[in-house]
Parts: structure tokens; sequence; C-alpha cells
């Protein structure tokens, strides 16, 4: 990984928040490190993208083929800039004299790309809505915090005040120094009151207030954006518009970069991770991102259940030699994990209690397995499958890590292919996987609990595994309500050493952003996410 690092001062921030977003303003849209100036310009910029998995909802998006479309479809009270820092968008202010009564005063003015205005009404009415029980929003986590919540049962946020169009409160359940820094995210945008009149029809041609708005979605082929000519905000685009291109292979998508037939490629295959900074030289991206992979596993499965459930899970993390994998796939764009967040977030560390399971150590792995079939037998004909996508190129990790685990622990094991992520996704959700599955992780906002409760709490959108344990929900309940961020530092460290000891997820390594661009375009700047800023990227015709 190279030792630059993208991301800084989050948690002054955190500390300072209200103080900030007060003083802030929109922003120019413009990012330092872009590489030219050349000012707006109008041709489409394609990128390669795939099939999102659900309606273009923002509560509903959590997945990346459809997080970029809604971010550049909506626009929210904050936006991230490339160094992860938030950056008023149509907040005027977002205050608060204890860290649990918020009052956000909007800017006026703003609309939807139906012409309807964007009011305090359209957030309360969308967070609702979000937070809804029976409309089983994949986001609904998000608004735990605000009073009135319930995994129960149908519920109003009863924390939400509409004070006028340009001003509403939120009452939360305890003090939270870091919910202003989780504004930016998806979860938090506003909707229309077309919206709640046919949600179906606006999950596929949404209407937005972003910088973008949709022109065409043909499914399993390409999303298309065209530029918002009333968006008010600091995303300014800068281009004629965006082709998200639906590719169901990293290798085709690449060899069409360098034959000149697509602009931006987000994600570099494998099999070109030795030689794409020589294609590309200048216009090759690899920095460090917010993203983490793990193997998951789900709480269904019966041989990784009890303690010796908890045994082999354990004993398969300790048969990944994640150094030799890291080095011999991945020439430099992977590093070894040593927790469950990434060292670009503010308050990492390698020091985590339990995390000695991340090392690689072939001899105590197997006699922890035999310790376990000693307990509770899966027999000698037991397969440990790991499911992935096939459309992106995770076969090479799994079948490194099946040979670790068959030389380890002399099991067989074997990748479990699903034809595209979309399909991928809904066997996960509908837990018809027969073993452990990827479970990559692309921060939503940048802090550690990020990295933590949206995944591994109980009832949370990501948990995809089922795992609950109340005691991790505590130590996060305790960090979100720190005084200051050292002090949720510390008991997010605590959660990760429960994590340890239970194993839901075995940790493999962090991923750099490794992209790339054509060139046809200029001023392409991959964010702290390892997402590319779309609004600003120019193009001519």
């Amino acid at each position: 990984m190279t030792p630059r690092r993208r991301l800084a001062g989050i948690g002054a921030f955190t500390l300072a928040s209200a103080l900030l977003l007060s003083a802030c303003g929109g922003g120019s849209g413009e990012d330092p490190e872009a590489t030219e100036d050349t000012g707006a310009s109008t041709g489409i910029v394609t990128v390669s993208n795939g099939e999102p998995q659900n309606p273009l909802i923002p509560t509903m998006t959590n997945e990346t083929n459809g997080s970029q479309v809604i971010t550049s479809l909506f626009a929210g009270l904050v936006y991230y800039d490339a160094d992860g820092v938030p950056q008023n968008e149509m907040a005027e202010s977002i205050e608060s004299d204890d860290n649990q009564t918020w009052t956000i005063t909007i800017k006026d003015g703003w609309q939807f790309t139906d012409g309807t205005p964007v009011t305090a009404q359209s957030y309360v009415d969308a967070w609702n809505y979000g937070a809804k029980l029976s409309n089983a929003q994949n986001l609904s986590y998000f608004f735990e915090p605000i009073e009135g919540f319930s995994y129960e049962k149908d519920s109003e946020l009863t924390g939400l005040t509409v004070v006028s169009d340009t001003e509403f409160t939120v009452q939360l359940t305890q003090p939270e120094s870091d919910f202003p820094l989780r504004l930016g995210y998806s979860a938090f945008m506003p909707l229309p009151e077309a919206f709640f009149e046919d949600p179906e029809a606006l999950g596929e041609a949404p209407v937005g207030n972003g910088p973008y708005m949709l022109d065409e979605w043909v499914h399993n082929e390409q999303i298309s954006l065209v530029p918002n000519p009333d968006y008010q905000g600091g995303r300014e685009v800068q281009n004629g518009g965006v082709d998200l291109i639906a590719y169901t292979e990293e290798n085709t998508a690449y060899n069409d970069l360098l034959g000149g037939d697509l602009d931006i490629v987000k994600n570099v295959p494998s099999s070109s991770f030795a030689t794409f900074e020589t294609d590309l030289g200048e216009r090759a991206v690899n920095q460090p991102a917010a993203v983490i992979q793990v193997i998951n596993v789900p709480e269904y499965l019966k041989e990784f259940q009890g303690e010796a459930g908890t045994m082999r899970r354990a004993a398969i993390s300790m048969a990944i030699d994640r150094e030799t994998i890291t080095d011999t796939l991945y020439n430099g764009t992977r590093t070894p994990a040593k927790d469950f967040s990434s060292p670009v977030i503010t308050g990492w560390t390698e020091e985590v209690p339990g995390n000695e399971v991340l090392t690689y150590d072939a001899a105590g792995a197997k006699a922890m397995w035999d310790e376990a079939e000693s307990m509770d037998p899966v027999g000698a004909d037991f397969t440990l499958f790991i499911a992935s996508n096939a459309d992106s190129d995770h076969q090479p990790w799994v079948d490194a890590v099946c040979n670790n685990v068959r030389d380890a622990l002399g099991i067989d094991c074997e990748f479990d292919p699903y034809a595209t992520f979309d399909e991928f996704l809904d066997a996960r959700d509908n837990e018809s996987l027969k073993g452990l599955f990827r479970g990559g992780w692309q921060a939503d906002y940048p802090a550690m609990s990020n990295f933590l409760g949206p995944i591994y709490g109980t009832g949370a959108g990501s948990n995809d595994m089922g795992y609950s344990n109340k005691e991790f929900d505590a130590k996060m309940t305790e960090g979100n309500g720190a005084a200051t961020p050292e002090e949720a530092t510390a008991s997010y460290i605590e959660a990760q050493s429960i994590l340890f000891e239970d194993v839901p997820g075995i940790p493999l390594w962090y991923q750099n952003a490794t992209g790339g661009y054509a060139e046809t375009v200029d001023n392409v700047v991959f964010g702290w996410d390892s997402d590319p800023l779309l609004y600003q990227v120019t193009k001519s015709e």
C-alpha cells in the first residue's frame, strides 16, 4: 500500500462539529488534487459499474453499484470531499449544545427535479420512511439513535420536529458527538412528496435534488445521468453527463479502457495489478481507501455454532496466509488486516486485543480445528464453501484462501460462484448460501463506528450474518455516546475485541482504490471511499 494518507482532521471535526458546520459554506466543489483546471466541459463521461441490486431509493441502497448513482442524484445536508471532510451542501448550520438535541437549518430555494421545493419536511418525511419497520429499508439502522425508532413495530421518529420550511430539530436517545459526520450518507437524503405517492415508480425513475438527474436506466446495460441545471450546491458538474456501464467482467472493463472505449475504470482486475501502473502511467490510481475485505460466517450454519463453531471460525482465520496472498496476487494494492476497520480512519490501531487470530499459524489452526472436531465433529468429508460474485475478480483470492485451508486444516474448500453481484446479494439475503461468503465494506462515512455498528450490530441493515452480541452492542452504544473522539475510539476497540472472540467475520485485507482513466478525461480524483468524484471530471466532445 502506498504510504500517502487521504483522510485528515476527522477527530477534530467530531469535537467541534457544530462550529465547523455552522461556519463552513457549500464549498467550491473543487479538489486541490485535481489534475488540471480546464473549466466546465460537455463530453459524456463513461464509467465502469454494475447493475444495482435494489430500486434507486436512498434508504434502500447499501451496495456499491447503486451508491454512486444515489449520491449523484441526491444532495443531502453535507457531502464528503475527496479527503472525507464534510462540506455543507443543503445545510446552513447543524448545531447542538449537548450533542443530543440538534437544530438543523437548511438553505432556502432548493428544489427537486420535478420542480417541488426541498424543505425541512422533505428530510423528516424521508427519514421516517427509511426508519419505518414495514418499509423494510436496508438502511433503517441509521435512524436507531433518533427517539421513536423501533425494530419491533411501525413507529414515527418522535425525535424529529419540523420548525419551519428551513429548520427542523433532531432529538437523539443519547449524546452522539459524531452525528453530523453521518449526515452526508445516502440514508439521510431528502425525498419529494411524489415519492410517497408511488415509491415503486420513483425507485425506478428517481426524482432527486443532486448534481445530476436520471436520463435513462437500461437494466443490466447502463445508467445515464445528465447535469441538473437547478442544483445549487458545491458539487458543480463539470461535464455533459455520466454513463455508468454495467460490466459483468472487470477484465472487459479494463480492456475497454485501454482500447479507448471507456473513460474511467473503478476497479482494476487483479490480473493487471503488476502492469496497470505501467500501462496507464500518471492515469493509474493506487491509493489507500476506507475499504476492507472479509469472509463472513452466516449464523444459521450449524457447523459454526456453539463453542466448537467459534473455534472453527478462528482456525480458518489462522489458516490464511494474508502476507503471501497480498504479495503474490495484489502487488502492493492490498495490506493484511489487523482489525475490522481501516488504517485511513482516525483512531485506527493494529494493537487490538484478540487480533492474533489474524496471524498465519498453520499448526495452531490445525490443532484448533481438531479440538473442535473432538467436541462436535463435522466429519472428514466436510467441504468449506466460500461464496462470491463471479462478475468481479474474486476467484483468484478465494482459490488462494482455499489452498491455505486445505493445506493447514486437511479439509476440502471450494469457491461457490454466483454469476452477478445482485444474484450473489439476493442469495445472501435469502439465506440460501451453503457456506461462508465474501463481505467487502466501503465506508459510508469516515468513522471507525461505521465499520462496526452497521455490520455487526444486532439487527443492523448490513448485518448479513445474523450476528448478535449484547456486549458488543453495549460497547457501540458507549462509544457513540462518548464525550470525546478518544473515549469513543477506546470503546470501539473494546467492541472489536469482542468480535475477535466471536469471529462473525474474518478480516482479510485493507483494499486500496485501484482504478484508472483514459486520456480522454481530466480532473479525475478518487476519494477517501475509493469512488471517483464524477462531478468534477472534465471531457471534451
